[in-house]
């Protein structure tokens, strides 16, 4: 154990979009953040791209929009999705008040750079990358702090006033917390294999979203290739990996014909990952000195790419919440730290009802022997869309609440108001 005794206020345990607001903000407070996170650098493929409206307005109230501008990115008015039927507008953001009427896609890393930069522009605030939490440093029936490894190898003791998990849906510092036994698993037909292809300049821009009879395709532009996803029955993978990989390159035409060219671009399995898709949740974000946010308290399907902002909303309302007790240099209690879930409950139960209810109208419960899901409805209806986007369809004016649930989510939330800057002060 390395002899140097290092302190903070608030050790922040993961450096993704939650973990890397929630420092920025804390850190704008005056307050002291050390931010943990294991790998090297940002720049890791087949990552939600997906910056939600409310981002971009959280962005622009924090001072940092004319930052985003200059990374690339595309404009996302509307969402296509296409069936067997037709293709529909769900959701449309055009019906958002302006200027946040629309998503933007960019690569993550760079929004996880732009933040990292705008930290370390706060003196109190510090990151660390291939820091690695290893246990939790325990006082008087709480926890105070966490032990990390560093990319030496070298063990540390990180004491801190509040530990915050915002290492994903695998978290190490729920499990060391204690926490996983409060989680409720509520169960995903689907997995996602995740692949790319070239991109021509005369495709299709922004997202594509292709769905019939339960297979399932989201191509997401990402310049000069497309990430794709696509999905399969849950736990299909081992099977279908049993059969030569053009059973995928034909799943793949039979849904966007347009892509036949550049499927053999896929040379083997080798080329291709899974996501085990989960949709699941703490009943209890919280242990005496700790706290779950982001995927560490709530796993989220990849429906509508709401995991992101669910996220960054729960750092927002976080470091509100956390901000009165670190300013005065005093562990947050209990009770302050349960009303982070109390806040963020309503908007985390209410988005996973959304996503398990387009997964049961979209896909359906039985599957084929290739991995790809079966149609249990008559081959007729195979393909429909769900009767809620037929009344989408007629009527466009419903698209407004669809958009707000994705853009904006239930709940505003505002940061504390010493985190804000104007573009001048940024």
């Amino acid at each position: 154990m390395n002899g140097l005794v290092e302190r903070t206020d608030c050790c922040i345990v993961g450096g993704g979009p939650a973990g890397m607001f929630l420092g920025l903000l804390l850190a704008r407070c005056g307050i002291g953040v050390t931010v943990l996170e294991k790998h090297g650098d940002f720049l890791r493929d087949f990552r939600g791209d997906t910056v939600h409206a409310s981002t971009l307005r959280l962005l622009d109230e924090l001072g940092l929009a004319d930052r985003f501008a200059k990374i690339p990115h595309q404009r996302i008015d509307r969402v296509r999705l296409q069936l067997d039927e037709g293709t529909f507008h769900l959701p449309d953001f055009t019906r958002l008040r302006p200027p946040y009427d629309h998503l933007a896609m960019a690569p993550q890393w760079d929004l996880l750079n732009l933040l990292a930069e705008a930290g370390a522009e706060e003196p109190t605030f510090r990151l660390l990358m291939r820091a690695t939490a290893e246990g939790l440093i325990r006082e008087g029936g709480r926890v105070a702090g966490v032990v990390y490894r560093d990319a030496d190898g070298a063990r540390h003791r990180l004491p801190a006033l509040v530990t915050v998990a915002c290492d994903g849906r695998d978290s190490a510092v729920r499990r060391l917390a204690g926490l996983d036994r409060h989680r409720h698993a509520f169960g995903a037909p689907e997995d996602t294999l995740w692949f790319s292809f070239p991109r021509s300049p005369d495709d299709a821009q922004g997202l594509v979203i292709r769905f019939s009879a339960g297979r399932g395709l989201v191509l997401v532009d990402r310049g000069d290739y497309w990430q794709c996803a696509y999905l399969i029955r849950k736990g299909s993978f081992d099977r279908l990996r049993e059969q030569d990989v053009d059973v995928l390159r034909r799943g793949v035409t039979a849904l966007l014909p347009w892509l036949a060219d550049r499927v053999g671009t896929l040379a083997s399995w080798d080329d291709v990952r899974v996501l085990d898709v989960r949709i699941d949740r703490l009943g209890r974000w919280h242990a005496p000195g700790v706290l779950c946010v982001g995927d560490a308290a709530h796993a989220m399907s990849p429906i509508a790419g709401v995991g992101i902002n669910l996220a960054i909303q729960d750092a927002v309302a976080a470091a509100r919440i956390l901000e009165r007790p670190l300013r005065r240099g005093t562990p947050p209690s209990p009770g302050t730290l349960a009303r982070v879930r109390r806040r963020r409950r309503w908007p985390t139960a209410a988005t996973q009802t959304m996503q398990r209810l387009i997964q049961r109208s979209v896909y359906p419960p039985d599957s084929s022997g290739d991995g790809h899901a079966s149609p249990a409805r008559p081959a007729a209806e195979a393909g429909r869309a769900p009767v809620p986007l037929r009344l989408l369809r007629r009527f466009p004016a419903l698209g407004a609440g669809p958009a707000r649930l994705v853009g904006l989510g239930l709940i505003r939330e505002r940061p504390p108001a010493a985190a804000l800057r104007s573009p001048a002060e940024s």
